[in-house]
């Protein structure tokens, strides 16, 4: 028997997910599934089961760790996955995340404990991707919450787990149509999308993703604010993606006065930015669901010492160098905004009119420094 291959399959598209899992299951012999289920947490414990394609194998209960349902699943599932691994007789083990849970977290857990990660994969339903991505209540009131301090939304969790896999599970109905195709595609543009209903099981398109091999490092850094690598510009079946790439920093209030509108324009939006009176500091837009959260990043790499670039992963220099111009280094504005019915040129007017003036931006870092500080209470300073 070879070495144990593990994979992963999540999203909170629960339906296209077991699909998802029932398929690996069926189309690799000696593959076994784990699940935690984190819907029991509030009594204590997470509930284990492993299964193969003809039914349940086993099941288990883990207790809660400091109180959080997946601390609890990361105690629990690598021990799981060792004595698989020892014991010889599975060819590929598939987690099954629980609905909230990450893919990110799970795939650094597993490659962490020196096991062989083949897939991450993400499994969706091209028709719920509107209504998730605008779902902006949290988890909690859904009872989807991984811990009771969990304050995620469903929107921006939804976001995280389709663009940090590599591979897309896809379901299909009668309900998916163009637009949600071009939705999808305009997401996650470097996805390996795999439908989940194809003729024959001989060769599972599937089960080769979930074999093939997997890259955390290069997951990691094409959903790090820095480095992203984010979406073209695209326009398909009422679908659109616009890049908006500026070198003149924003003017702290009138961004700060447009953030509503800005957010709710798009399905999705993400990217970095520059504030005028913040100038060293890369600055991260991640919205979805009518939400926005801006994040402090670091330091541009533009205002370290060239002693620290060595330092600075390779990824990143890269990024940088992309966007590098003679005078702000790679200072930039580079947002992306998707969404079907996008009102591109009301939406670049208004990103336009939040910019320095050419008289502020005249004035010099000197001044700028001293604009109203409007995100100190959103940056939690």
């Amino acid at each position: 028997m070879p070495e144990l291959s593990v994979a992963i399959v999540g999203g909170l598209h629960a339906d296209a997910r077991r699909a998802a899992v029932q398929h690996l299951l069926t189309a690799v012999p000696g593959s076994v599934a784990l699940h935690h289920d984190l819907a029991t947490a509030a009594a204590g414990t997470v509930v284990r089961t492993v299964r193969d394609r003809t039914g349940i194998l086993s099941t288990g209960e883990a207790p809660l760790v400091n109180d959080c349902a997946c601390c609890a699943l990361r105690e629990d599932l690598v021990p799981e996955l060792e004595r698989l691994a020892d014991a010889g007789l599975t060819r590929l083990a598939v987690v099954e995340l629980w609905e909230s849970v990450e893919p990110k977290a799970m795939a650094e857990v597993v490659a962490a404990s020196g096991l062989r990660l083949t897939g991450v994969i993400t499994a969706v339903d091209p028709a719920l991707l509107l209504p998730y991505l605008g779902n902006g209540d949290d988890l909690a009131d859904g009872g989807l919450a991984a811990a009771a301090t969990d304050r995620r939304t469903v929107a921006d969790t939804f976001a995280r787990q389709l663009e940090y896999a590599p591979v897309l599970a896809v379901a299909d109905s009668e309900e998916v149509d163009d637009e949600d195709r071009a939705l999808l595609a305009q997401l996650h543009p470097t996805a390996r999308q795999v439908p989940l209903h194809y003729g024959g099981l001989a060769r599972s398109p599937l089960a080769e993703a979930a074999l093939a091999g997997f890259d955390g490092e290069a997951a990691a850094a094409a959903q790090h604010p820095a480095c992203a690598l984010l979406p073209a510009d695209a326009d398909a079946h009422g679908v659109a993606t616009l890049v908006w790439h500026r070198r003149r920093p924003f003017h702290p209030e009138r961004l700060y006065a447009a953030l509503e509108d800005l957010t709710c324009a798009a399905a999705r939006s993400r990217g970095r930015f520059w504030l005028a009176d913040r100038p060293d500091t890369l600055l991260h837009w991640d919205a979805a669901g009518g939400a926005l959260c801006v994040e402090n990043v670091g330091p541009w790499l533009a205002s370290l010492p060239d002693a620290a670039w060595d330092m600075v992963p390779p990824v990143r220099r890269a990024a940088a160098a992309l966007d590098w111009h003679p005078e702000h280094g790679d200072c930039c504005q580079h947002l992306v905004f998707t969404s079907p019915g996008l009102d591109r040129d009301g939406l670049e007017l208004l990103l336009e009119s939040c910019l320095l003036t050419d008289t502020e931006y005249a004035a010099g870092r000197t001044a700028w420094k001293r604009l109203p500080p409007a995100f100190d209470t959103l940056l939690e300073v």
